[in-house]
């Protein structure tokens, strides 16, 4: 597989713009199950886990299929998963730190 991008100069506003929607996204999901499953009052080491797993479930498990059906390189998937779980890892700080207490 190639990916071809069009000539010219290339910005990376529109990704980044995109690439905050999807957290914005993932970091709603990850809040919607964490809600409906902890109450207000909720420890932050439980906000922490609901939100974490389902925030790397959202940015790095469906990156696996690549590597399974597009014969992408598993070190570069391995490496995705990496960030997908850094990312998940703050997203559960965040939410952990602003509970409702």
């Amino acid at each position: 597989m190639l990916t071809v991008f069009p000539g010219g100069s290339m910005g990376m506003g529109k990704q980044l713009v995109q690439w905050f929607v999807y957290a914005v996204v993932v970091g709603g999901f990850a809040g919607y199950v964490a809600g409906r499953a902890l109450p207000s009052a909720a420890p932050f080491g439980s906000v922490f886990c609901f939100t974490g797993v389902t925030a790397f479930v959202g940015y790095a498990l469906a990156l696996w299929q690549m590597s399974i059906w597009y014969r992408r390189s598993w070190l570069t998937t391995t490496k995705a998963t990496v960030d997908g779980l850094i990312y998940a890892l703050l997203t559960a700080g965040t939410f952990g730190w602003l509970w409702p207490h």
